[in-house]
Parts: structure tokens; C-alpha cells; sequence
């Protein structure tokens, strides 16, 4: 079955994008300093990715003449997942208290009252 030109370059340029999400939030993963900053990269960028792949699939889905209703749901399970895990691996490690390489900005650092 052939594909209509402009379905196929919406295609196309959507599976791009998430290509470009995804290769961002790697680089990010291995080049920033700590946990934290390593924990937000790859978060925002694959779930901004996986999303642009899922809607290229459902785009071809939708004109072989399926819902794309599967992807759907891998739609609504990677945009619930991963926030919340993050949340909770960012929750652990400062319970663990991981180190911090990067000092945070004066601006947000509460001040201290002598006890």
C-alpha cells in the first residue's frame, strides 16, 4: 500500500523530532554534572520523543485504516511514568542525600537563622 506524499513527509519529520528529543536528553544524560541534572534531561526529552514517535505511528495507523488506539495507550503510560518516576528517584536520593556538584543559585539557597 502506498502512502500519500504528505502523510509520509508528516511522518517523517515527526519521527526527526523525536530523534532529535531523544539525542538531546542522551547527551544531556552522559555530558551534565550530577544526579539531578542527569535525572532531568533524558526525562523531558524522551518523554517530548517517545510522544513524537508514538504520533508518527498513529499517524500511519490512521490511514491503514486502524484507531492507532495501542499507541494511545503507550501515549498515556510513558507521560504518567515518567514524571513520576523521576519524582520519586529525585525524592530517594535526597533522602540519601547524593551529592550536589553544582552549588545552586544564591537567589533560591533559604536563608539560614542562627539557632
Amino acid at each position: 500500500m502506498e502512502l500519500h506524499p504528505v502523510v509520509e513527509a508528516l511522518a517523517a519529520a515527526l519521527l526527526l523530532v523525536g530523534a532529535f528529543f531523544l539525542l538531546v536528553g542522551a547527551i544531556g544524560l552522559v555530558r551534565l554534572p550530577d544526579f539531578f541534572m542527569r535525572l532531568h534531561a533524558p526525562t523531558k526529552a524522551s518523554t517530548l520523543g517517545i510522544g513524537s514517535f508514538l504520533l508518527a505511528s498513529m499517524l500511519l495507523a490512521a490511514t491503514q485504516g486502524r484507531a492507532g488506539f495501542a499507541e494511545l495507550l503507550i501515549t498515556l503510560f510513558v507521560f504518567v511514568t515518567a514524571p513520576v518516576s523521576a519524582n520519586m528517584m529525585a525524592q530517594a536520593a535526597l533522602h540519601l542525600l547524593v551529592p550536589v556538584k553544582v552549588a545552586p543559585p544564591e537567589d533560591v539557597v533559604p536563608e539560614r537563622r542562627p539557632s
